[in-house]
């Protein structure tokens, strides 16, 4: 009866120590791994535990203090997910970051709205200049014409009566029009992008300057009484 007592005892004090194995920190983290897992069942280990991959996970140090919380291990498709999303947010970040930038550059640029008229005046001036390039040798060329439409009379204004030599000045003599036409309308075109361009930056610009005196006037010391 002693002997069994004894055994007992023994057996007791194994399963003790066992347990207390179990709630102690591995001896090379220091650390202690606890979660409830998906059946409601708390389990504990020295590293982090398998069964709580899809669940919050408490860590603990040898006093039984919390040192932090691990969250649940991400599936190949949420760690993708995860990254897409950092580099969208990476992304916007640096284009907000450009987009500041750019501001700086075309509020340094330009001062005030006088500055940026002057800037637009000039772009269109050297364009107006092209075309009236374009215009004088439109003129040339319908001055040119009026000897062959002389020799035309002699054929009664029947081109297709003409020599060929002839025919051919009369089609290159109006090729040459049209191009210098289609090379005005182009222009014509450059000027309206360039207006678009001046009045988008405008209206821009006119949203710094608002915000600049309105940040001078909020740091601007008060004015002293007389």
């Amino acid at each position: 009866m002693v002997k069994t007592g004894w055994v007992i005892g023994w057996a007791v004090l194994a399963a003790l120590g066992s347990c207390a194995a179990l709630a102690q920190p591995s001896a090379t983290t220091g650390e202690v791994y606890t979660c409830i897992d998906k059946n409601g069942k708390r389990l504990t280990a020295d590293r982090p535990i398998p069964e709580c991959s899809d669940r919050e996970q408490r860590v603990l140090d040898a006093t039984g203090a919390e040192r932090r919380r691990i969250g649940p291990t991400l599936t190949e498709h949420e760690r993708a997910a995860l990254e897409a999303q950092r580099r969208k947010e990476a992304q916007e970040r640096a284009r907000v970051a450009a987009e500041r930038r750019a501001e700086r550059v075309l509020m340094a640029r330009y001062p005030d709205e006088a500055t940026h008229q002057t800037e637009r005046d000039d772009a269109l001036a050297q364009v107006d200049e092209v075309i009236a390039v374009a215009q004088r040798r439109i003129a040339d060329l319908r001055a040119g014409r009026k000897p062959l439409n002389q020799e035309l009379e002699f054929y009664k204004g029947d081109i297709a009566k003409a020599p060929v030599k002839l025919q051919r000045q009369f089609a290159e003599n109006e090729q040459a029009i049209a191009d210098q036409e289609r090379f005005i309308a182009t222009q014509n075109k450059e000027k309206q992008r360039i207006n678009e361009r001046f009045d988008t930056e405008l209206a821009k610009l006119r949203q710094l300057w608002a915000q600049q005196r309105a940040s001078q006037e909020k740091w601007a010391p008060p004015a002293l009484e007389r």
